[in-house]
C-alpha cells in the first residue's frame, strides 16, 4: 500500500504516516481526526466541532440571523435589547410629523384684499392685515380670512322664473327684479354679528324695496322714479344692516325689470299705448296753439309800430295804408287796366281772355291777359 505505516503504530497513530494526528511533531494533521483540545479545558469553542462531529454550521447561522434582525431595528441583541432597539425608529417619526405639523400650522398669508380673523379655541384674538403672520398651531388658533375689496352681488327676482310682485301705493301689482352690490367692511362684525349675513341682505332688501315701492304709484315705478326709488331702497338697507351690526357696505342697487303681472301684461300694453297716443295728441294741440298765440303776438307788435307811425304823419299813414292794401288786393288779380292821361270809368268785358282787347274808346284801352 502506498500509505503504509512504517512505524508499527496504530491507524490514529501520529508521526510515521501522511496523516497523523500528533499535533507534538511535525508531521502533516489528519483533517478526519479530531481537534486538538484547549488549553482551559474539553469544550469545543464557538464556532468549532464539538465532539468528535463537524463545525455547528446551524447554531452560527442562527446567532447571525439574530445579529441581523438587531442592527436591523436599531441595535441591540436578541431579547429584551432587540425591543428596545425596535421603538428608536418610530420616536424618529412620531418627533418629525410634530414638526411638520408645527410648521405648516403656525402661518398663515394674508393678501391684499383680504383681512385675517384669529381665533382661539374658538374665541376671537385679533384682526390681521396682509402679510405673512405667526399664530399658534392648529386646533389651537385657526384663521378665517375675508375678502374686504371684494363686491358681492345679491339678485332677488326673475332668477328661477318665479315672479317677484309688489304692491303699488295706486293698489296694483308690479313685477320686479333686481340686484343688490355689497362687500365686506368689518370682517369681525361680519362673522360674529349675524348667524346667516348673506340671507340678511337678501331680507333687509326686499323690506326696503316693498315699502318704498307702496309709496308711489304704478307709472312712477315703471318709469320715471326708477333711480329714485333705488337710491332709497340703498339707503334704507344701509341704515338697518348698520343697525345690525353686520360689517357689511352696501355699494348699490340696481332694479332689473319693473314690469305688470304676466296675467296682465297684454291689457297694460294696451293702455300704456293708449295713453302715449293721447300724451301725442296733447302736445300737437300745445304746439298749435303756441303757433297761434306767437303769430297773433307778432301781428299785436306790427299794429303797436303802426299806431305810433300814424300818430306822428296821420295822412301820410293813411295813404301809404291805402297803397299797400291795393297792392295786395290788386296784386292776386289777373286783369291789367292801363289808363292813358285821361282817365274813364273801367268797364267790364265780356270773358274772352287769352288775348288783348282795345277800348271803345280812343284814349282808353283794356288788355285782359291770359290766364
Amino acid at each position: 500500500m502506498p500509505f503504509e505505516n512504517k512505524s508499527g503504530n496504530g491507524t490514529g497513530g501520529g508521526g510515521g504516516g501522511p496523516w497523523g494526528g500528533d499535533s507534538g511533531k511535525g508531521g502533516p494533521k489528519n483533517p478526519w481526526g479530531p481537534p486538538p483540545k484547549p488549553p482551559g479545558g474539553d469544550e469545543p469553542g464557538e464556532g468549532k466541532p464539538s465532539g468528535g462531529g463537524g463545525p455547528d454550521f446551524d447554531a452560527f447561522i442562527r446567532r447571525s440571523q439574530e445579529r441581523l434582525r438587531a442592527s436591523l431595528n436599531g441595535g441591540g441583541g436578541p431579547g429584551g435589547s432587540a425591543r428596545e432597539g425596535r421603538a428608536i425608529p418610530w420616536a424618529y417619526i412620531a418627533a418629525g410629523l410634530v414638526a411638520l405639523w408645527v410648521a405648516f400650522t403656525s402661518t398663515y398669508r394674508v393678501s391684499p384684499q383680504e383681512r385675517g380673523v384669529v381665533q382661539r379655541f374658538g374665541r376671537y384674538v385679533e384682526t390681521t392685515g396682509p402679510g405673512m403672520h405667526f399664530k399658534l398651531p392648529a386646533p389651537i388658533d385657526t384663521v378665517s380670512l375675508k375678502a374686504v375689496e371684494a363686491i358681492n352681488s345679491t339678485n332677488v327676482g326673475a332668477t328661477d322664473g318665479a315672479e317677484n310682485l309688489i304692491l303699488t301705493g295706486d293698489q296694483n301689482i308690479i313685477n320686479m327684479a333686481y340686484t343688490i352690490r355689497w362687500k365686506i367692511n368689518d370682517p369681525v362684525r361680519y362673522m360674529f354679528g349675524l348667524a346667516a349675513p348673506d340671507n340678511t341682505v337678501k331680507e333687509v332688501a326686499e323690506s326696503a324695496m316693498r315699502s318704498e315701492v307702496g309709496r308711489v304709484t304704478l307709472q312712477e315705478a315703471i318709469g320715471p322714479q326708477r333711480a329714485q326709488i333705488a337710491e332709497q331702497v340703498r339707503t334704507r338697507m344701509q341704515e338697518l344692516l348698520t343697525s345690525y351690526n353686520s360689517g357689511i357696505e352696501v355699494v348699490g342697487l340696481d332694479i332689473r325689470q319693473a314690469d305688470p303681472p304676466d296675467a296682465v301684461d297684454e291689457a297694460f300694453k294696451q293702455v300704456t299705448a293708449a295713453q302715449q297716443q293721447a300724451q301725442r295728441y296733447q302736445n300737437d294741440a300745445r304746439a298749435y296753439a303756441q303757433e297761434i298765440v306767437n303769430k297773433a303776438q307778432g301781428e299785436t307788435a306790427v299794429f303797436d309800430a303802426l299806431y305810433v307811425q300814424y300818430k306822428l304823419a296821420p295822412e301820410v299813414t293813411r295813404r301809404r295804408l291805402y297803397y299797400e292794401t291795393m297792392e295786395e288786393v290788386l296784386g292776386k288779380n289777373q286783369t291789367t287796366v292801363i289808363e292813358n292821361r285821361v282817365s274813364v270809368p273801367y268797364l267790364s268785358l265780356p270773358p274772352a281772355r287769352g288775348k288783348l282787347i282795345e277800348a271803345p274808346s280812343p284814349t282808353t284801352t283794356a288788355r285782359v291777359p291770359a290766364k
